[in-house]
């Protein structure tokens, strides 16, 4: 049985070969099953799915009219024009007592071709097939969905006539050519299966294309969301990215706030006052433009929202706002967000944090408006550092306003941040810190320290000890419990007065409270492999990578989630440490790839140039990357023979010297296929392990 997507089409085709190895014929009874769940719920599908025959294909449609959103688009179920009974009726297949495994129904008599509403809905089809000694019959089954019957009915037509194996060779090769741009081989094989297909998968087809998995399936984009989902992808698919720039930007209010998510059917969505979102749009645009070199997307025109602003003492309102007669330029509306982060300063001189930064579950630490953010200031500096170079020939005068406005928010760090061994996560509204050595519950959180190295803002002495502090206290290494663990912050919350809002809600260790928080956790590797220390972001990555969660039977049964892609969170409190959970819906997978490909193999895309400065344990004697971008096709060979996993001491390309420049070699994409030899060599002291 082979099942694929085609690329355009919302349906799904599975293919079953049957072979007659006997030597007589053989008659054979085919039934394909599908349940219908056509709402929120299966008492909503009870209630409301209507099913029929389609007499053009004799396939079963099914509607659900009372959905809100949907309610005049049709899924169908096909097996084919030889399909001989039908039946919408799961009653009558399972039976009072039945099961998928036993069902009652599925017997040698036809179904009862019943159909309609008031049924437990269901779509069962029968296809009867006689195969001669010797020979196979491939039987089709499509299921999928369209705007009306007819269009379903053409659609079902359209690839009934169609050569599955072509189809199925069209959807194979778009996955090749895009999961195959860059193919790494090192000397971790986990690593590099996760790099050299899942994590990108995961990236594109979960959540940016279906926006649902097991634990969430609402369609929705959460504004933050796929930005960084994006910014994965900037390097080989840019025009995805782009895309997705213009079409977050669309959800921005006049003021410079979002909406946090929205539906894209009916554009409904939830304006917050989450403090990050504002901040996101520019960090995500400025990358966009660094790695394709596209600045002309800047000057893209883009509506805005008109929308009733959020009354006072209310954090969040959903609503369905109007497309507004205003529009700027996708710069304007980066500069917009920027420009209201910056207004929003708390008595501190840090970012106010709003009811949310990146961690939602903070809702009730700044709810009254004066608690800050120390991870939002970095976050901040960053992006404004690097938008001002975009607002540069555009408008001076907030170039200008940017950068001053960055160094305040980092001397305000420095000042009222840094808690002697790290920086803190924040303040509470009255003042009390949050992430700090005084406080009983998140004395420590990983984002604040792995950010100072990240925004590059940091002073590098109090950044390394951050860095060491997290690394000694949110690090559990437990040979008899799997790879061990990357808390997002400990202890977790349970006991303290203090309310930092919903968080407080999940058990301790469990999710953002306390546990592993894979997102977190990658810029933990790309903080170290800034920093030079390439033995700790391995292990850190090679902790983090789920292939290493399942290698042993115990392991396995421990971890209960799929070791082929990544999970938000792994548990970290008794009797569930080490198990995943909401896994393929997150973010973590985006920022796992770039962990693995810029911080560890150190390739970067700076628009027609490839910037390559790898930072890898010391103990690997060779890596090798084979990229493919545009029409360039590159052969990296990085050899480690002084075990420094960095500093590069040489490089050739196609037989030819290459020099590098600030430590980096830069290589042209100018088409046809090339060899780059690196050499890596102490050119630097080695960072300790």
């Amino acid at each position: 049985m082979v099942q694929f997507v085609p690329l355009e089409d919302p349906i799904r085709i599975t293919r079953l070969t049957l072979r007659n190895t006997s030597g007589r014929p053989r008659r054979l009874s085919v039934t394909a099953y599908v349940e219908w769940v056509l709402g929120a719920s299966r008492a909503t599908t009870l209630r409301h799915v209507i099913t029929e025959i389609d007499p053009g294909t004799g396939a079963i449609l099914a509607r659900n009219p009372a959905s809100v959103a949907f309610s005049g688009r049709v899924a169908f179920a096909d097996l084919g024009a030889d399909t001989t009974s039908h039946s919408g009726d799961r009653a009558e297949i399972l039976g009072i007592d039945g099961t998928m495994a036993a069902p009652v129904g599925i017997t040698d008599a036809p179904l009862s071709g019943r159909t309609g509403p008031a049924l437990d809905p269901c779509a069962a089809l029968r296809r009867v097939v006689t195969l001669p000694p010797g020979t196979q019959v491939e039987v089709l089954f499509l299921l999928g969905q369209a705007e009306s019957a007819g269009a379903a009915q053409a659609l079902i037509l359209r690839h009934r006539a169609a050569d599955p194996a072509a189809t199925l060779a069209a959807v194979t090769a778009h996955w090749a050519d895009l999961l195959g741009g860059v193919q790494v081989t090192s000397p971790d094989r986990a690593m590099d299966i996760m790099l050299n297909g899942w994590l990108l998968y995961q990236t594109l087809a979960c959540r940016i294309w279906a926006r649902a998995g097991f634990y969430q399936a609402s369609g929705a984009y959460g504004f933050r969301d796929q930005l960084q989902d994006g910014m994965a992808l900037a390097a080989l698919r840019p025009a995805l990215t782009r895309a997705h720039l213009l079409r977050a930007a669309a959800r921005q209010f006049p003021e410079g706030d979002v909406q946090h998510w929205w539906l894209p059917h009916s554009g409904q969505g939830v304006r917050t006052r989450i403090s990050d979102d504002r901040v996101w749009l520019g960090h995500a645009v400025a990358q966009y433009v660094a790695v394709s070199g596209d600045s002309e997307v800047l000057d893209a025109e883009v509506p805005f929202l008109d929308g009733p602003a959020l009354r006072a003492g209310v954090h969040d309102d959903f609503f369905l706002p109007t497309v507004s007669d205003d529009s700027a330029t996708l710069f304007e509306h980066c500069a917009r967000g920027l420009d209201q982060a910056i207004a929003q300063t708390g008595e501190n001189g840090m970012p106010l944090i709003g009811t949310g930064d990146w961690n939602d579950g903070m809702n009730r630490v700044g709810a009254d408006g004066r608690g800050t953010s120390v991870w939002l200031g970095w976050l901040l500096i960053a992006t404004l550092h690097a938008m001002a170079p975009l607002a540069q020939a555009r408008d001076p005068a907030r170039a200008t306003r940017w950068r001053a406005h960055a160094e305040a928010v980092r001397r305000a760090i420095e000042r009222h941040g840094w808690d002697g061994a790290w920086y803190r996560r924040g303040t509470y509204d009255d003042g009390t810190p949050l992430g700090s050595a005084t406080s009983t519950e998140c004395r420590i959180d990983s984002i604040a320290q792995s950010w100072a190295v990240l925004s590059g803002a940091a002073d590098p002495a109090r950044a390394a000890t951050a860095m060491a502090s997290m690394t000694a206290q949110l690090i559990r290494r437990d040979p008899g419990r799997g790879p061990g663990l990357a808390l997002l912050f400990a202890p977790p919350f349970d006991a303290s007065p203090q309310d930092p809002g919903y968080i407080k809600g999940y058990p301790p260790g469990l999710r953002e409270n306390g546990g592993q928080y894979t997102h977190a956790a990658m810029w933990s590797v790309l903080a170290h492999a800034r920093m030079g220390d390439g033995c700790a972001a391995g292990r850190l990555f090679a902790m983090l990578n789920p292939i290493n969660h399942a290698r042993t039977p115990a392991d396995t049964a421990r971890y209960k989630v799929e070791p082929y892609v990544a999970a938000a969170d792994v548990y970290a409190t008794a009797p569930h440490v080490g198990r995943g959970g909401w896994t393929w819906y997150t973010g973590s997978a985006a920022w796992m790839y770039r962990a693995g490909i810029e911080g560890l193999l150190g390739l970067t895309r700076a628009g027609a140039a490839l910037h390559v400065a790898p930072c890898f344990p010391r103990d690997w004697p060779r890596v090798s990357a084979t990229v493919r971008i545009g029409a360039t096709r590159l052969e990296i060979t990085v050899h480690n023979p002084d075990r420094t996993g960095r500093g590069i001491a040489g490089a050739t390309l196609d037989g030819m010297p290459l020099a590098p420049q600030d430590g980096r070699l830069r290589v042209g994409l100018t088409g046809g296929s090339h060899r780059l030899s690196v050499t890596l060599g102490a050119t630097v002291a080695p960072a300790q392990s």
